[in-house]
């Protein structure tokens, strides 16, 4: 972590108490901003609050799906914890969300997206990571508007797991979603970015080896 980093969680000081979507008021326990290293190279964001994070108040925490991200990022070893700490020490990396309230029984709709957008656009613009992780295709669409030149309707997750997309100004390494994916799957991404991301020095090599248009 920064070693002027105070704390990893909601490390912006963003609203605890957000109400800007009257419609997740009630139905949230928890309004979860981002958490871990503000200097990392790598953000991990997700498309809304899994059930466990809503309860602990800490992105991919809490719950089978968190513990699958810690375990990856443990395995990258962007993590000092084990995958099931509700607080887990973050080394170079940062997760967040597009949408940062859950609602039990549905996805965001396009409304609430775009009121938390300036939450995420704030993220970006603060940890300014050099690689992003879309985790599931509501993520990957979600970044894609505004951070490639891709149609976002024509980007899935599931197909473009462990792979690399260009950006602007960032590189996009798509994950599948946490709660549809194989252990196979997990292995197969935790190699792809450990030897395509880690392996090589991609502040260099940014938006070019192995990246689509």
């Amino acid at each position: 972590m920064d070693p002027a980093q105070d704390h990893p969680d909601n490390p912006f000081g963003m609203d605890e108490d957000c109400r800007n979507c009257p419609n997740l008021c009630d139905a949230r326990t928890s309004v979860v901003h981002g958490y871990g290293d503000v200097g990392a190279d790598f953000l991990f964001v997700g498309g809304r609050p899994g059930s466990g994070a809503d309860r602990t108040g800490i992105p991919f925490t809490g719950d089978d799906a968190g513990c699958r991200l810690q375990r990856i990022l443990g395995d990258l070893e962007l993590s000092n914890s084990p995958p099931d700490a509700d607080r887990p020490e973050l080394d170079g990396a940062y997760c967040t969300y597009l949408t940062r309230c859950r609602h039990p029984d549905r996805d965001p709709t396009d409304e609430e997206i775009t009121t938390c957008d300036p939450y995420l656009t704030a993220d970006l613009r603060m940890i300014n990571p050099e690689i992003i992780v879309p985790v599931g295709t509501l993520a990957l669409r979600g970044v894609a508007v505004e951070h490639t030149t891709r149609n976002p309707e024509e980007l899935d997750a599931d197909d473009l797991h462990a792979t690399t997309i260009r950006g602007r100004g960032f590189e996009l390494v798509p994950m599948r979603a946490l709660e549809d994916q194989t252990d196979e799957e997990t292995e197969a991404f935790v190699e792809y970015f450990a030897e395509s991301v880690l392996g090589r020095d991609y502040r260099q090599t940014k938006g070019r080896s192995g990246a689509h248009d």
